[in-house]
């Protein structure tokens, strides 16, 4: 797979779409026939996007990047704070202005491309339908468009009036491109673009996604477990934890450029080709959706927790930017820059043979959602 060239300096271009304090909070039945539980799948979130880059989403299961993911295309509505695309207020407009304006301007490209085409319509009605619901030029412009996409995205003209079951994986995912782009979205969000497809072809859904990033400047949020690529593919990774954005790294800066525990705990796990893995041990109990604890999230699997951690989450601190990317972290106790994986593997050791002191794990974040 190409390596992106070095990202521009993004620092002057104007958000296409941010966040700001947004908490997702979904309830859920519990141990009683009329008990309810809360499950908070984002809480606090601030993060912006600007026009050109791409950002990254990493983190273990149910941390919350799908739901960030829902939420920045417009599927998720928050239950608390603001999402601004180009500039407009996203649920304080009617459904009808949110459908235009969304619709028109946010793009995503699903998981499984199995299940997010319509399986009983050719491929030619699949990307025809955006442009036949925004009523976008005549009909004969419509299918002019639709033949841009077949191309753009490297589908020959014979696929046209064929049904996605007859397509291969990485057909069907090129599809699912096509379609994001029909309508010239700025942003498009990637929710695990290569996860359901075969190794063989995953790297080409990766490049072309590169390659249709950099033609059209497109804004990409790219959500996977694949943290190495991720790497590859962004201008700055966001890590999430149990539903907070703990840290945003430049790309080129990671992994020594990490300096939250959590994510360089992420990284220390993730194989590479050159070194064997000694992942930094997390020893700590790991906490549920349903009851976060207080503070920092981390905190129960932290190696470098005090009990300033269970007062409350930390303020975010933003250090130097690499070439116009943001670095900002949640952390009251942040691991210098450069610091080797075989330091914190030592440090993470002997911390996990003293006994730690009970905290609460109850969390404040009911107040705030």
């Amino acid at each position: 797979m190409t390596t992106p060239t070095t990202s521009p300096v993004l620092s002057g271009r104007a958000p296409i779409v941010t966040l700001q304090d947004v908490h997702v909070v979904h309830r859920t039945r519990g141990g009683g026939l009329f008990d309810r539980e809360r499950v908070y799948a984002l809480t606090g979130a601030d993060l912006s996007i600007r026009p050109g880059e791409t950002v990254g989403v990493v983190g273990e299961s149910g941390c919350g990047k799908s739901t960030l993911a829902k939420v920045l295309v417009g599927l998720q509505k928050p239950t608390s704070g603001v999402v601004r695309i180009a500039d407009h207020d996203v649920w304080s407009m009617s459904a009808a202005e949110r459908r235009q304006h969304i619709g028109a301007g946010v793009g995503m490209v699903f998981q499984d491309p199995s299940s997010s085409l319509n399986r009983r319509m050719p491929v030619r009605d699949i990307l025809r339908d955006p442009l036949d619901v925004h009523g976008r030029g005549n009909r004969a412009q419509r299918e002019r468009r639709v033949e841009e996409l077949m191309e753009l995205v490297g589908l020959p003209r014979s696929v046209a009036d064929v049904l996605p079951s007859q397509l291969s994986g990485g057909q069907r995912q090129r599809v699912s491109i096509a379609r994001a782009l029909a309508l010239e979205p700025g942003l498009v969000i990637a929710d695990e673009p290569t996860s359901a497809l075969d190794v063989s072809v995953r790297a080409q859904i990766l490049n072309l996604l590169l390659d249709l990033k950099d033609r059209l400047d497109l804004a990409m949020v790219f959500v996977s477990h694949d943290i190495q690529t991720v790497k590859r593919v962004s201008d700055r990774v966001v890590t999430m934890y149990l539903g907070r954005i703990v840290e945003q790294t430049p790309a080129r800066a990671l992994p020594m450029g990490g300096q939250h525990p959590y994510t360089r705990a992420l990284f220390s796990a993730t194989p590479g080709l050159l070194s064997p893995i000694d992942p930094i041990p997390l020893v700590g109990p790991v906490p549920s959706a349903t009851r976060p604890p207080s503070g920092c999230p981390f905190r129960t699997r932290c190696w470098k927790a005090t009990d300033v951690c269970a007062t409350q989450m930390p303020e975010p601190h933003t250090g130097a930017a690499d070439n116009g990317t943001l670095h900002e972290l949640r952390c009251y106790h942040p691991i210098p820059a450069g610091t080797s994986d075989a330091d914190l593997v030592a440090l993470a050791r002997d911390a996990s043979s003293t006994p730690q002191p009970e905290n609460p794990t109850r969390s404040n974040v009911e107040e705030t959602a």
